[in-house]
């Protein structure tokens, strides 16, 4: 069943930035195929085909793409939106529990982007948009495995974008900042809490609280998705919200020691 529009796959696609992102894509043209890891029962958004998907397997990713292809005959734009989060200070999160969100939000990059390259390499044009974060380039105490996996996005993208531009692949990122979504509420808590660390640990989670309260409404940030997917001559980095592009200009211009600073401040954490 080949069609005449631009075809994008939006993963993690059943909530939050990922729904808003595929029924951005609809209004703007294209054929959206969704995913989640279990989509039975769900009711994708008017134009979306909800597919099933496990960003942390092999065979799922390949298996996934495999059949976008065979049902739409390519796949122009690929939206790495999924991914988990995490709290807790470094030493209550277990091995085990950083290798299973690295082998999601780092790995399930990955993944979804070796399988649609070749795709894109042959149809001779296709962009990778890989959903980072502000905090792809700046610090959050008590996030650490989630800030790593984001920097590790970032490197990655930007390293890959000058590999495949040649063959006329873009490799895109877009930078939210806090979103009005489940995300916090939905992170991995740590599996060997301390009692050190429960008090800074209960600040935090009021500092987040207050932060997705006041955050973006997924679909600003969807619409810079559509953004990316669209521009004649693309970016490298998209920011998505006024604070995702304060922070990230402040990264750029204000003094380490001062930014050090604020970051404590924003934190409730003594300096």
């Amino acid at each position: 069943m080949a069609t005449t529009r631009p075809v994008a796959l939006v993963t993690g696609a059943s909530s939050g930035i990922g729904k808003e992102t595929a029924r951005a894509l609809v209004a703007a043209g294209f054929e959206v195929i969704g995913t989640g890891r279990k989509t039975s029962g769900l009711t994708p958004p008017a134009g979306v085909t909800y597919l099933d998907l496990d960003v942390g397997s092999d065979e799922s990713a390949n298996a996934a793409v495999r059949e976008v292809i065979d049902r739409f005959g390519r796949i122009d734009v690929l939206v790495n939106n999924a991914g988990i989060g995490s709290a807790g200070a470094v030493e209550e999160n277990s091995v085990t529990q950083a290798q299973n969100l690295l082998n999601i939000n780092v790995l399930g990059v990955i993944r979804m982007t070796k399988a649609v390259l070749p795709h894109m390499r042959a149809q001779g044009g296709g962009r990778v948009i890989n959903i980072s974060s502000v905090l792809g380039v700046a610090p959050q105490p008590f996030m650490a495995l989630y800030v790593a996996s984001k920097h590790a996005i970032e490197g990655y993208s930007e390293s890959l974008d000058h590999e495949v531009r040649e063959h006329g692949v873009r490799v895109l990122l877009v930078q939210p900042a806090y979103t009005k979504t489940s995300f916090d509420t939905n992170a991995a808590q740590p599996d060997t809490p301390l009692p050190l660390y429960a008090e800074r640990r209960r600040v935090f989670d009021e500092v987040i609280a207050d932060a997705m309260r006041d955050g973006d409404d997924p679909a600003v940030v969807a619409k810079v998705i559509v953004t990316a997917a669209t521009d004649r001559k693309p970016k490298l980095r998209y920011t998505a919200g006024p604070l995702a592009s304060r922070v990230t200009t402040a990264r750029r211009l204000v003094p380490a020691g001062a930014f050090d600073k604020q970051i404590r401040k924003n934190n409730r954490m003594p300096t």
